[in-house]
């Protein structure tokens, strides 16, 4: 079958939220390539033939992200690239910077696309425990509390390695003690999920309201035995959902943490625990006045580079 590749150049902040707009138009697969990521990279086996190669010796974008889909030709995907650059240029609106917004579109003719961006993706520690590693690495703990998270990030439903999924870890990291009750709302790749079930947690319930990040996140949840017994679901948020648990995490856009906020305090427990992400500068006390007008105390809040996450706590009942 013969593809063609759909390319947007855009900003590092911008890529995850670029990556599902191309995938709610019905990519088959998404690749991409930021400059940031190749600041961390060490010498490893990018080569052609597995060879090693100094990562400063490739040839790589110096600056922003460029997220590439790809579609079957029968898709006819030039007829909708004026409507998906009009989509990532509304990313303003959620406080996103989208970039130039310059689309490509390429055929590829008889490619392995889906093994292309590979060379790209290797093991990264995330937290102070825990490594991310792609599905087909041999990679050992290198000393004996060290979690091993394996993840196939073919589908582009997250990687583990972005600022908003690294704090998210951390806070559950802070918060977790073992056997906690969990909603992680915005799966995604359920990354936060399998995560959390590494660290000792008890019942998880993860729900994305894309039926291919449920199906993502499955896949994934395979690829970890000790995570085997989490329920992901198709669900909008925490609509419907009537449960009392520990934790609710999610990873998300400021603008969707908002009605979340009320659903999160009706399902937790008190004393329970609401840790959310993806929160930017010009958002973040929006999303902390929401919260504490609902009653949650803010028990803490971490920042990387330009995004923040909160830690929030629902009160204990008063007597």
């Amino acid at each position: 079958m013969d593809w063609t590749e759909l390319s947007i150049i855009t900003t590092s902040e911008a890529v995850e939220a670029v990556s599902n707009i191309l995938m709610d138009h019905g990519a088959a697969g998404v690749s991409i390539e930021d400059a940031k990521d190749f600041e961390k990279l060490k010498p490893g086996r990018y080569g052609d033939h597995g060879e090693i190669v100094d990562p400063k010796d490739l040839t790589h974008i110096s600056q922003g992200a460029i997220v590439s889909a790809y579609y079957p030709n029968n898709q006819q995907i030039d007829q909708q690239a004026n409507q998906i650059a009009a989509k990532v240029r509304g990313l303003t609106a959620f406080g996103l910077n989208p970039g130039p917004v310059e689309v490509n579109l390429t055929p590829v003719v008889n490619q392995d696309w889906q093994t292309a961006w590979e060379k790209y993706y290797h093991p990264v520690s995330v937290s102070r425990f825990m490594t991310i590693v792609p599905s087909w690495e041999d990679y050992q703990p290198k000393v004996p509390e060290e979690k091993i998270l394996r993840l196939d990030p073919g589908m582009a439903f997250g990687t583990g390695t972005h600022p908003t999924t690294r704090l998210s870890l951390q806070a559950l990291e802070i918060v977790m003690q073992g056997g906690e009750s969990i909603l992680d709302v915005g799966t995604g790749s359920g990354v936060l999920s399998i995560a959390a079930k590494l660290m000792g947690a008890g019942e998880i319930n993860a729900f994305d309201v894309d039926e291919i990040a449920v199906r993502s996140a499955e896949k994934n949840i395979k690829l970890n035995p000790a995570a085997k017994d989490i329920h992901v679901a198709a669900n909008d948020l925490l609509k419907g959902i009537h449960q009392q648990v520990d934790i609710v995490v999610a990873n998300i856009l400021a603008e969707i943490i908002i009605p979340l906020v009320p659903q999160a305090w009706d399902n937790l427990k008190p004393n329970g625990y609401f840790l959310t992400s993806g929160i930017i500068k010009d958002k973040f006390e929006t999303v902390r006045d929401a919260m504490a007008d609902q009653g949650f105390e803010i028990i803490e809040t971490l920042k990387m580079k330009d995004w923040y996450g909160i830690i929030a706590q629902k009160p204990k009942d008063e007597d």
